[in-house]
């Protein structure tokens, strides 16, 4: 495939949202086509199981049930979005992806990597991001964030312990690949978290074929 595949990854709070677009439109001056989209979700049958997995419920969802409609949601994604894209030559801009799924699954719900990664590598093949940005800041101020923008989604009513063992999970993956991973600080003011994706730019232009 011969576009970039670029994963913004990191808990609620973190401004993911907002820096894909401040990204974007620097790649697009650029000259780079560029196509946004997000996980779960991407495309119209994969946001359904998105609010699905979102939406608080009378009933508890097993932990199998949400990894495995992670997945669903993920290769619908795939075959509809994410690799004609890459087949024609776009940057994506992914908001999460399977780095999530390590995160919130399995850090945060305690499923072992091992099987994660046995979804991940059916669903995938060997598809993985050419560079993954995860967003970090302090547990607190995630929450906090998330609190002022409403009504709490599902994993928003998490606590504060999972969201650490999120967090924790997402830097120790950085940690043991740094070729692939780029800690951003997100406690920052914005004006300074865009500083540090400027300072990036470069080496993503470099990526690009």
């Amino acid at each position: 495939m011969s576009g970039l595949f670029i994963t913004l990854e990191g808990p609620e709070g973190a401004g993911k949202t907002t820096n894909r677009e401040f990204l974007a439109e620097r790649l697009r001056t650029a000259g780079h086509e560029v196509l946004l989209t997000r996980e779960p979700g991407g495309t119209p049958l994969a946001e359904r199981i998105r609010e699905l997995l979102l939406a608080p419920s009378d009933e508890p969802m097993a932990t199998d049930t949400e990894l495995l409609l992670m997945f669903a949601a993920r290769a619908q994604h795939l075959d509809q979005v994410i690799r004609p894209a890459l087949a024609a030559g776009k940057v994506v801009l992914c908001d999460r992806f399977t780095d999530a799924t390590y995160a919130y699954q399995g850090g945060g719900r305690g499923v072992s990597e091992a099987r994660i990664a046995v979804l991940e590598d059916f669903v995938q093949g060997t598809l993985r991001p050419d560079l993954t940005l995860v967003f970090d800041l302090p547990v607190d101020v995630g929450l906090a964030r998330a609190a002022a923008r409403g009504r709490l989604d599902r994993f928003e009513q998490e606590g504060p312990a999972f969201f650490e063992a999120v967090r924790q999970t997402y830097l120790r993956r950085a940690a043991l690949n740094p070729q692939r991973y780029r800690i951003i600080d997100a406690g920052q003011p914005l004006v300074d978290v865009q500083r540090q994706l400027e300072r990036l730019l470069p080496e993503l232009l470099e990526r690009q074929p």
